[in-house]
């Protein structure tokens, strides 16, 4: 029951939408579906391949423990680079207008970049700490 409430609300606001993006004239509806598909093509043609190329090599030198933390920092920060990827070009940005894109979007991108960072090694930290301590095996007092 509740997810078929939940299926009719998600299919009415699509329709909703669509039905906002049609009332806009045909160009929108153009641009909406180049940055679409364009959304699809980057991520399917660069970002999924770049991420297993570089999950593989880091098979090669990264010990066991680091692999897991390591391609979930990689797909976070790929992905969030990916979509900043107007903001941070700045595309959009008007003289006359400087309300738009009026932050460092660069400086956010590089916070977020180091905070992923710091998550990635917290993460290969605690995974090292609880596999040494799995290993001495049940009943050795520690």
């Amino acid at each position: 029951m509740i997810r078929g409430v939940l299926a009719a609300l998600g299919v009415s606001a699509g329709v909703y939408g669509g039905w906002l993006l049609y009332d806009r004239g045909w160009d929108n509806f153009v641009a909406a579906a180049t940055w679409l598909v364009a959304g699809v093509v980057l991520h399917d043609g660069v970002l999924a391949p770049l991420v297993l190329l570089v999950c593989l090599a880091a098979t090669r030198w990264l010990p066991q423990v680091a692999r897991g933390p390591a391609a979930a920092g990689l797909v976070v920060l790929g992905s969030v680079t990916l979509l900043a990827v107007p903001v941070l070009g700045r595309f959009g940005a008007r003289p006359d207008n400087t309300t738009l894109l009026d932050r460092n979007y660069a400086l956010g991108w590089v916070l977020l970049a180091v905070l992923t960072a710091v998550g990635v090694v917290v993460a290969t930290y605690v995974g090292a700490r609880s596999a040494r301590r799995g290993s001495r095996g049940p009943g050795t007092g520690g």
